[in-house]
């Protein structure tokens, strides 16, 4: 991890149930899970905002404090969004121990673009914004980034920097962004039987600038 875990206070919770936990939420607070192997789930609180603010920061591991002089490292495990998908309502945490390896989604920070981009009928496409690592907890990274102005037409896996410990769980072959030329060819002009003009045919033929990998398999 690039910076030390974010402490993040908690409340234990002995209410449980949805009507409980809107009146957390209309209170500025949220309600959470920390669930531990071989023992019961435990249901806290936590401040709405500052754990927003950790979130969009990119931690995915936080120290909770639920003032015992304990505090526990946790992961986060799931976040649960309301019917909109926009607000989110309910946090699960999972402990783990520093060392442990675990396996993890992250959205890439994409930016720039190929140079074959700016050709006639080009269309960028980015099929993997977000991809799987494998690390030990203390080696996850804040963010990968992607620079897509480095590259002509393709960016693979193959092509990120992943800091040391981290791995990707797909094949480096497999395409983060590509540029597709879309060509269209106008057939020859064709003259009916009574002599009447028939229109051209468009057909618009979409070429991806690779030929190595069937993302359409997965």
């Amino acid at each position: 991890m690039a910076h030390e875990s974010p402490l993040v206070k908690v409340e234990l919770r002995d209410k449980l149930g949805t009507r409980y936990a809107r009146r957390l939420r209309k209170s500025g607070r949220m309600p959470a899970t920390i669930y531990s192997k071989g023992t019961d789930p435990i249901s806290v609180s936590i401040d709405e905002i500052e754990i927003l603010k950790h979130l969009h920061g990119g931690s995915h591991v936080m120290e909770l404090d639920n003032g015992d002089g304990n505090p526990a490292t946790v992961l986060v495990k799931d976040l649960q969004f309301g019917y909109l998908g926009d607000n989110l309502i309910h946090v699960d945490f999972a402990r783990v121990d520093l060392k442990q390896i675990v396996t993890i989604t992250m959205t890439l920070d994409i930016s720039g673009t190929p140079i074959n981009a700016t050709e006639a009928g080009a269309i960028l496409e980015i099929p993997r914004p977000q991809i799987e690592i494998e690390c030990m907890v203390k080696d996850i990274p804040d963010s990968i980034k992607v620079d897509l102005s480095t590259v002509e037409s393709i960016f693979t896996i193959g092509d990120l920097t992943l800091p040391d410990g981290v791995t990707a769980i797909l094949p480096p072959e497999r395409h983060i962004a590509h540029v597709t030329i879309v060509q269209e060819i106008i057939e020859e002009v064709e003259v009916s039987e009574d002599g009447d003009t028939l229109a051209p045919e468009i057909i618009t033929d979409s070429t991806t600038e690779d030929a190595t990998e069937e993302d359409s398999s997965e």
